[in-house]
């Protein structure tokens, strides 16, 4: 989903159309969604013949149509979000709400999405039962999705796609006449030695951090064979019905773990800032924050949560000038919205903290690379 919006962003059209939808992921409440969906549509076909013409139009709807027609709504999240111009479109579920409207212009308006992105907790939760692993995607205490045998990422997988069955010899009774403990133990960490290896053929495309729920037993061998142990950032031994049990009960069983890391990450800020700002590598005045980020300098951004300001910015002279109101001619109503963007463009990324760790005297701080 990053790598979509960040081609989104650096996409210009005329015109570029964009289209959030509040959707449900439950029965029967997804039942309104395709009327929601259809109203939307009806009000962006009305835009674009008004601001352009109908030959404009029909070419983007007919291609929104065709994305948009069979829809299946029962894989719906919290918002549908449409990005079309007349040469193509594109169609994500997002796992967080996003007000719903159109907005034409020449550039598609990714900006809160990508806030809502980098202020989420993003992670896998792999769940390890003795006879079946699962893999589950999730955002906070949302789940986006479970990896099954129909999922396009496991299409052309070399490791075995998930859900992972355990077919150990041990398990399946072939074991032979050694049925002591350490056969038994042996078999296991094999078994858990494929997941791994399914789990970090997934990670190498999205970077993000695990979660392991299982017992205690399933927990510590997963640990001695994985690959990558430092992208494992909290283990859960005490949540039920791990293999019948559905995503979301899962991902609710895991969310003290979930805190404990955004824990450490504002813990571990602390201790960045204050190293960035001893060898003079900490930008904290707006306009300078704003200068670096879109100069590509930007390591890591700092931002008290809910900060916003609104200002007039010029690209060309790399200058922001704060302004009282935000619906002013000329003026961006979120332009620390504008700084998230530069920085995740340019490869840096963005912890958002709590207001009591970065109050109104310093709501933003930009480590930044030199």
């Amino acid at each position: 989903m990053k790598a979509t919006l960040k081609s989104l962003r650096e996409s210009t059209a005329n015109p570029a159309v964009s289209i959030f939808v509040t959707t449900h992921r439950q029965h029967p409440d997804n039942e309104q969604d395709p009327i929601s969906l259809k109203n939307q549509l009806k009000v962006a076909q009305e835009r674009i013949t008004n601001e352009y013409d109908k030959g404009t139009a029909a070419a983007i709807m007919d291609k929104i149509h065709a994305e948009t027609d069979h829809l299946d709504h029962n894989y719906n999240l919290d918002t549908l979000a449409i990005f079309a111009s007349t040469e193509d479109v594109q169609v994500i579920r997002l796992p967080f709400d996003a007000k719903e409207r159109v907005i034409i212009g020449e550039r598609f308006a990714t900006r809160d999405l990508v806030r809502d992105m980098a202020s989420a907790v993003h992670y896998y939760v792999v769940v390890l039962g003795r006879d079946q692993a699962r893999l589950i995607e999730a955002a906070n205490g949302r789940v986006i999705k479970e990896f099954d045998q129909n999922d396009k990422a496991q299409n052309h997988m070399e490791s075995i796609p998930f859900p992972i069955e355990n077919n150990s010899l041990y398990k399946t009774g072939d074991g032979g006449s050694d049925r002591s403990a350490n056969n038994e133990n042996s078999y296991l960490k094999e078994y858990f030695n494929r997941v791994d290896k399914s789990v970090q053929e997934l990670w190498g495309e999205h970077r993000m951090p695990l979660i392991l729920v299982g017992d205690n037993r399933n927990i510590s061998y997963y640990k001695e064979v994985c690959d990558r142990p430092d992208n494992i950032i909290g283990a859960v031994s005490n949540v039920t019905d791990l293999e019948n049990g559905s995503a979301q009960h899962i991902v609710d069983g895991v969310q003290e773990a979930v805190e404990a890391y955004r824990s450490s990450l504002h813990e571990a800020a602390l201790g960045d800032i204050d190293k960035a700002r001893g060898v003079e590598m900490l930008r904290t005045d707006l306009q300078e924050v704003y200068r670096a980020a879109f100069q590509g300098a930007g390591e890591t951004l700092y931002l008290r949560r809910g900060y916003m300001q609104p200002a007039t910015i010029d690209e060309k002279a790399q200058t922001l000038e704060l302004a009282e109101d935000p619906t002013a001619d000329g003026v961006t109503d979120d332009a620390v919205g504008e700084i998230i963007e530069q920085v995740i463009h340019n490869g840096g990324k963005v912890v958002f903290m709590p207001q009591d760790i970065m109050d109104e005297q310093m709501p933003i701080a930009l480590v930044t690379r030199y």
